[in-house]
C-alpha cells in the first residue's frame, strides 16, 4: 500500500530539478541493509550507499543503539570552552585510522565545512610560521569541494560556480583535470597516462610565485565529477612539488575515506600522505551530520605555539562540532568497520566489482567505463541536443527495476555499501545493462 503523499511545496530540494521531481516524486520511506523501500512498498537495491556515505549499509542496530543511549545521557554539550568524553574518543579513534602523522582532528558537520576548515587551517599555519603572504590556493578543474564559498572557489565544476563567480575567493587558480577519454578509455584502476599533468603546478607556481601559495587541494579520486581516478604517479608528483615549495597539500576525502577504495583512506591506498585530509559521509555512516579534518602534527603544533597559552589558537568552529549524538554514531561506526573488516572486504570485492562494470563495455551508448575500489562510472555518449537526458532516463529505468544508481550529466556512478555481496553486484549491473538497452 502506498504511503500518504506529503505536501511537497514547502521544501526547496538541494541539487534537484525541483519542478521535475515534484511532478513525479520519488520518495524513500525506510532502509535496511542493502535496500531502501519506497513509498509504494518496493524494495530498491542501493547502488550508491545513499550518497557515497552509508558504507556499512542501512539501519545498523549498533549505531542506532549508540545514538539512543547518548541522547538519553547527554543531548548536547557546548564545544567552545567545554567538552564531552565521546568527542575526544571519536577523535582518538579517527586519528588512529589516518595516515601516520595526521593525528589531530577538528570536527565539522559536513564535507563543505571540512573543506572550508582545511583552507582556514592552512592559512593560519602559514601565518603562525611567519609567512602570512601565503594566501593563494590551487584547486583542479572538475574538482568538487562542497558548496561553501571557499569550497566553490577551489572547486572546478562550472555549473556550481557561475552564479556566484563575482563573489568567489580571490587568488585561486586551477590545475587541469586528469580525465582524458581519448588517451585512457576503459581503464581498470589507475590510468597509465596523465602523471605529467601534475607538472602544470610548476607553471602555476611560476606564474603566481610559490611563496604566495598556501595550499593545493585535490580529491585523490574525484567522485562527484564521475569517478575520475588519478594517473599512476600523479599524486606522488603533487606531493613532491608541495613539499619542495612549502605548500600544504590537502586531500579532500569526503567520498574516499572509510573503505571506499579498500583502505581507511585514499591516501593510504595510493601511498601519498597529505598535510590535511577532509572527511565526512562515511565517518559515522551518515547517521547524523558530521565531518572532520585530520591535521598533521606539524601544522597543529605550529598553530598551537604561535600565541600565549591562555589564548584561542584558531578562531574557528561550529555550534555542533563533535556533537554528542554524532560522535556516538562515529564510534559505533568505526567499531563496525573494524569488527566486520569492511575495508578489507571492499578490497576483496574490487576485482568482482571491476569485472562486472567493465562487462558493460559494448552496451548501447557507452563511451567510457572507469573504476577503482568500490566506485565506478559509466560515461554515455550524449544525445544530440539533449545533454544528460540518456543518463537520467537510464537512472529512471534502473529505479523502476529496483536499483538505485546516481547520475550526473551523462555519467552513471556506482558506490554501493561495502556490505554488498557478489550476487547483488551481479544484479546491480544486470539491471544497468537492461536499462541501457531501453534508452534511445
Amino acid at each position: 500500500m502506498s504511503a500518504e503523499m506529503p505536501d511537497l511545496q514547502s521544501l526547496w530540494m538541494p541539487f534537484t530539478a525541483n519542478r521535475q521531481f515534484k511532478a513525479a516524486p520519488r520518495l524513500l520511506v525506510s532502509a535496511k541493509g542493502m535496500y531502501y523501500t519506497d513509498a509504494d512498498g518496493h524494495r530498491i537495491l542501493d547502488g550508491t550507499a545513499g550518497l557515497w556515505c552509508c558504507n556499512a549499509g542501512h539501519g545498523r542496530e549498533e549505531i542506532i543503539e549508540a545514538v539512543h543511549m547518548q541522547m538519553r545521557a547527554l543531548d548536547y554539550a557546548p564545544p567552545f570552552q567545554m567538552g564531552h568524553p565521546l568527542a575526544f574518543e571519536a577523535a582518538r579513534r579517527l586519528a588512529a585510522l589516518m595516515p601516520a602523522g595526521l593525528d589531530r582532528i577538528f570536527f565539522t558537520n559536513s564535507g563543505s565545512e571540512s573543506v572550508d576548515t582545511a583552507l582556514k587551517i592552512a592559512l593560519a599555519y602559514h601565518r603562525a610560521r611567519g609567512e602570512g603572504q601565503r594566501m593563494r590556493f590551487i584547486g583542479r578543474e572538475r574538482g568538487y569541494h562542497g558548496v561553501g564559498f571557499g569550497g566553490m572557489s577551489v572547486g572546478g565544476i562550472g555549473t556550481n560556480r557561475k552564479a556566484y563567480a563575482g563573489n568567489l575567493m580571490p587568488g585561486v587558480d586551477h590545475l587541469p583535470a586528469t580525465l582524458n577519454i581519448a588517451e585512457a578509455a576503459f581503464t581498470r584502476g589507475q590510468p597509465a597516462w596523465g602523471a605529467h599533468l601534475a607538472d602544470d603546478l610548476e607553471r602555476l607556481l611560476a606564474l603566481h610565485d610559490p611563496s604566495t601559495v598556501a595550499g593545493v587541494i585535490v580529491e585523490p579520486m574525484a567522485g562527484s565529477a564521475g569517478v575520475i581516478v588519478p594517473p599512476v604517479g600523479y599524486l606522488e608528483r603533487l606531493r613532491e612539488l608541495c613539499t619542495r615549495h612549502g605548500i600544504a597539500l590537502i586531500f579532500d576525502e569526503v567520498i574516499t575515506a572509510f573503505g571506499r577504495l579498500g583502505a581507511a583512506t585514499a591516501a593510504q591506498r595510493f601511498g601519498v600522505t597529505p598535510d590535511l585530509l577532509t572527511m565526512a559521509k562515511g565517518v559515522n555512516n551518515a547517521a547524523i551530520p558530521m565531518g572532520a579534518v585530520a591535521v598533521s602534527r606539524e601544522i597543529h603544533d605550529t598553530i598551537m605555539a604561535a600565541g600565549p597559552g591562555n589564548a584561542i589558537e584558531l578562531f574557528h568552529g561550529y555550534t555542533y562540532s563533535g556533537h554528542p549524538a554524532a560522535a556516538a554514531a562515529a564510534v559505533a561506526t568505526l567499531d563496525l568497520y573494524e569488527k566486520e573488516g569492511l575495508f578489507a572486504r571492499a578490497a576483496r570485492l574490487e576485482p568482482v566489482f571491476e569485472s562486472a562494470v567493465h562487462g558493460l563495455r559494448g552496451a548501447p551508448h557507452v563511451k567510457d567505463i572507469r573504476n577503482i575500489g568500490m566506485a565506478a562510472a559509466i560515461e554515455l555518449e550524449p544525445r544530440p541536443g539533449q545533454p544528460g537526458a540518456r543518463a537520467y532516463e537510464a537512472f529512471l529505468a534502473c529505479l523502476k527495476a529496483g536499483v538505485l544508481v546516481r547520475f550526473t550529466g551523462d555519467i552513471l556512478a556506482f558506490s554501493p555499501p561495502l556490505i554488498i555481496d557478489e550476487e547483488q553486484i551481479g544484479t546491480l549491473f544486470s539491471v544497468v545493462e537492461t536499462a541501457l538497452h531501453s534508452v534511445d
